[in-house]
């Protein structure tokens, strides 16, 4: 960016931290923090190992440098502003999931379409935490992260002093990474009445079970429950390799009824006996790749690595770092709650055509000086599309 954009962004950002409301995270005196400022040359870089004696002159320094990124250590440390990694003296760290909505599968048309996806997948993730895990919501800290996604903070004692290894085996488990379907559908003998050869059933789990087994009990039936309940149920599961007009009249006629559903809650898979198995594998995987979470593993196992301080602004987008609870973000619209400038008219250069929606409004520019509300002008500026 160039000089003028520079010394705009800074002061739009310097406003904004002389009021501001952050949020610090818990004993923030053992953290290490680092900042990287706006730049009018092509080259980024961090000010870190750095380290605080208290709240005030962390709130003294984001109002003095007005960063374009400010971060903290996941990592509580003795020596928190020593210059070198080893020197520091490692004693725990926080739990941390990021959901970087681009990453995720499937075509997204816009940015709000990306973030909103993004929202999705914390929810599902959340259900993994509160529900599998059984951490308390008060230890389940939710943050918008200002640019593509979510970062899921856990400050419960339990996973404090957990290694690299063992955070990446939470992370495969939210995330299915190396599921065993025939430990979940498995199969056993049955012994036949006398003169009569033993048969092979199929076990499949109840819904009662917890972790994996249950929540697949529970989309099987959900799933299923679903289709045969449309007017044209036997078109969509003949559409499903394997199921002809015999097994998809079958499943239609056990999951319209409720008893023969209450069977299948508790894992018994006879009821549908016609129906091959490599079927219900397919539509347990298929199961799977939809309740599974999709979260950047390197980043739940890096023990030291440097997170966004909510509160703080995100300097690719000028969107607030937002801190939220379950319930908030049920309605957070990021578009709409995290912008914080105002309406004031501002005069910019247009560098290329760009579309966004903010606000509940679109909004979309071509080349060329525009005048346009201040929030609008901040974002078009971070991210890269426009200068003063």
């Amino acid at each position: 960016m160039n000089e003028r954009t520079r010394n705009y962004l800074v002061s739009r950002f310097q406003t904004y931290y002389s009021q501001a409301e952050i949020h610090l995270p818990p004993e923030h005196m053992a953290r290490e923090w680092g900042f990287i400022p706006f730049s009018d040359s092509s080259e980024t870089f961090m000010k870190r190992h750095i380290a605080f004696g208290s709240e005030g002159e962390i709130k003294d320094y984001l109002k003095g440098i007005s960063p374009a990124h400010a971060y903290y250590s996941v990592a509580y440390y003795e020596y928190p502003s020593a210059p070198k990694m080893k020197e520091k003296n490692w004693q725990k760290a926080d739990l941390i999931f990021d959901i970087d909505s681009d990453h995720l599968p499937g075509k997204i048309n816009s940015y709000a379409e990306m973030l909103e996806k993004g929202k999705k997948e914390t929810f599902k993730l959340m259900e993994f935490l509160l529900d599998d895990f059984g951490f308390e919501e008060k230890d389940v800290h939710i943050v918008f992260s200002g640019g593509r996604g979510y970062h899921c903070h856990i400050t419960d004692p339990s996973v404090l002093h957990l290694e690299s290894p063992e955070r990446r085996e939470i992370v495969d488990y939210v995330s299915a990474k190396g599921m065993d379907l025939e430990r979940i559908l498995d199969t056993k003998e049955v012994s036949g009445d006398a003169g009569r050869e033993s048969a092979q059933m199929m076990v499949f789990p109840s819904e009662a079970e917890g972790g994996w087994k249950g929540r697949i009990n529970r989309y099987f039936i959900s799933f299923l429950k679903e289709i045969t309940a449309r007017d044209d149920a036997e078109e969509i599961l003949r559409g499903f390799k394997g199921v002809g007009e015999k097994t998809a009249r079958q499943i239609i006629e056990v999951f319209r009824d409720d008893s023969q559903i209450e069977v299948l809650k508790k894992g018994n898979i006879d009821v549908l006996s016609v129906v091959n198995k490599k079927v219900i594998n397919a539509l347990i995987e298929e199961g799977i790749r939809k309740m599974s979470a999709v979260v950047d593993e390197p980043v739940t196992a890096d023990i030291k690595r440097l997170i966004r301080l909510p509160g703080s602004l995100h300097g690719g987008s000028g969107l607030k770092v937002m801190s939220l609870t379950i319930d908030e973000l049920e309605k957070f619209e990021p578009l709409r709650d995290a912008v914080v400038f105002n309406d004031k008219l501002t005069r910019l250069k247009i560098i290329k055509p760009f579309a966004v929606q903010m606000k509940g409004k679109d909004i979309e520019v071509e080349p060329g000086e525009q005048e346009l509300p201040e929030y609008v002008a901040v974002h078009l500026l971070c991210r890269g599309v426009a200068e003063i």
